[in-house]
């Protein structure tokens, strides 16, 4: 299921998920003009696993270095697919979950899910050499945020049934519930299969999902269900 839009009014401009948004696009397109140098970026800027250990278990790297990069690797992508597919769930989910926290809060929230995500990432591959990049476990607990706050919030879905294309009006908590149980089985797949690393970092989404819905449920509960407003 690929969301659209939802139908979630708001109350306020979403300038910090629009500045996100800006923010990730520019280190994306500062990127793109690396050239050769890009891969050297992305070893210094992103979460590497194995260089977490070195700097926790050995001391043979530097430990605010290492703790750098849980923050850095939130605004590096691998590619356009990547940065488009993260800023899009962004744009869907981000504001009315800004909305709820104010701008501050929002901020906070985000960057707290990032790190949470990084690190739940970092158990489940602790020798891992390769960088891991990308907004996903921040934009994961935005996801797990609204659907504590907005499950029955409507969201215009695209629901691909190959060869065939349908768009239907789902609530958020079949959306965002379908979108991490199927992420929760593809990690646990991940662990059984290549408990090494690589590709999808399945376990930052599902730790950046759940600590982003614990959170709103302590700190907002559920707000009233949201109506489309013409």
């Amino acid at each position: 299921m690929i969301p659209l839009r939802d139908e979630n009014p708001l109350q306020s401009a979403p300038i910090v998920t629009r500045a996100l948004i800006i923010v990730n696009l520019a280190v994306f397109l500062y990127e793109v003009v690396l050239g050769s140098d890009l891969r050297g970026f992305m070893m210094q800027w992103g979460l590497v696993p194995q260089r977490l250990t070195a700097a926790f278990v050995t001391g043979d790297e530097p430990l605010t270095a290492g703790l750098v990069t849980v923050f850095t690797s939130m605004f590096l992508h691998g590619g356009w697919a990547h940065l488009v597919g993260n800023m899009w769930y962004l744009w869907i989910f981000g504001d009315n979950v800004e909305d709820r926290l104010g701008r501050v809060k929002f901020l906070v929230f985000y960057a707290a899910c990032g790190a949470f995500a990084g690190f739940a990432h970092y158990f489940t591959n602790p020798h891992s050499a390769l960088p891991t990049v990308g907004a996903s476990g921040a934009i994961a607990g935005v996801l797990g945020a609204y659907l504590a706050a907005f499950p029955g919030a409507r969201v215009v879905t695209l629901i691909p049934f190959f060869p065939f294309f349908r768009i239907a009006t789902l609530p958020s908590a079949l959306v965002l519930g379908f979108w991490f149980v199927y992420q929760f089985f593809a990690g646990a797949l991940a662990l059984a299969w290549s408990p090494s690393g690589g590709g999808v970092a399945w376990w930052a989404h599902i730790g950046g999902f759940a600590f982003g819905w614990l959170v709103m449920r302590i700190a907002g509960g559920r707000a009233a269900l949201a109506v489309h407003r013409e």
